[in-house]
């Protein structure tokens, strides 16, 4: 079974389950929003995106057999411990359930126009892997897109359907608050890729990719990288000061588990030389958004019920 979890990327998909759950029932629950989703509702919506997700993780390790041998050869699952059909049919699988349990739950909510969005990701994923990988930015810019999604997919589901003229100016509140972390979710995977690809770059140029680091050359890449790294300190400052400034425990949670290691792998993005050093900032970038997700723990402790949010 190791093989099956690593090949789904299982620590990714709980991360997933629990940035949902988080959003859900310590936010939009705690403070009374009007929601759409039931507990079997919100359950389907879970399920969906993490079979999506886990079928977007397959083709990316098939069609990234020949780059991972290279890079990776002692991470390659395809071919030695799992055979290539075996991997499309499990593909396949979480697909199909992944939109069928989309399907459903567009229809219970009395949304069935919802159900293209889980369409959207499943292509999306597909033309990811199996093209825009190996582009310049465009990739990253479209996986990056879809993390955002796994967080505001939320709040479109749950918030927008009992969306009325009497509550807009309230759910409105909590709806901007998710699109915020949104954007820092895409912001942290944007930075994320393009180290990846520096990471990479030996195994992608030898496929044949047009990455960032191969067009550009890798330290012109890793000024990039630089530079965007900047943009979340720059975002997340702007979000403390215009929502958390009166609150110290806030402030202190954001200053040291957010500001902090972004600094930090800003600073070792500009002093990176090595392999080791682009793989050791890639998982400080998935700490670092772990960490932003559990902010929404504070919100409980650090607001009360307002619009004020």
């Amino acid at each position: 079974m190791q093989p099956f979890f690593n090949l789904i990327r299982w620590k990714n998909l709980v991360m997933i389950i629990i940035a949902q759950v988080l959003i859900k029932y310590a936010f939009f629950e705690h403070f009374q929003t009007f929601t759409t989703l039931s507990n079997l509702g919100f359950i389907f919506l879970v399920l969906a995106t993490v079979c999506l997700a886990a079928a977007g993780n397959i083709i990316n390790d098939i069609y990234d057999v020949e780059t991972d041998t290279i890079n990776k050869p002692d991470r390659v699952l395809i071919g030695k411990q799992i055979s290539e059909k075996a991997a499309y049919n499990l593909f396949f699988a979480f697909n199909i359930i992944g939109i069928i349990l989309g399907f459903c739950l567009s229809y219970m909510i009395g949304k069935s126009s919802y159900f293209t969005i889980f369409v959207f990701i499943s292509i999306s994923l597909y033309i990811y892997a199996s093209y825009l990988k190996g582009t310049v930015l465009f990739g990253n810019i479209l996986i990056s897109l879809l993390v955002a999604m796994s967080l505001l997919i939320v709040a479109i589901f749950d918030l927008l359907p009992v969306m009325i003229t009497e509550n807009r100016a309230f759910q409105l509140v909590f709806f901007d608050k998710i699109f915020d972390y949104a954007i820092f979710a895409f912001l942290i995977n944007l930075v994320r890729e393009v180290i990846k690809d520096i990471q990479d770059v030996d195994g992608d140029y030898k496929a044949g990719m047009h990455t960032l680091p191969i067009v550009l050359g890798r330290e012109r890449a890793t000024k990039i990288a630089f530079a965007l790294s900047m943009i979340p300190i720059g975002a997340v400052i702007y979000f403390m000061a215009t929502y958390l400034y009166q609150d110290v425990l806030a402030i202190s949670y954001f200053l040291l588990c957010i500001i902090a290691p972004l600094i930090y792998a800003t600073i070792k993005i500009f002093g990176a030389e090595h392999m080791k050093d682009y793989k050791h900032i890639s998982s400080i970038y998935k700490l670092i958004m772990f960490l932003g997700i559990l902010s929404l723990l504070l919100y409980p402790f650090i607001f009360k019920l307002s619009t004020n949010v």
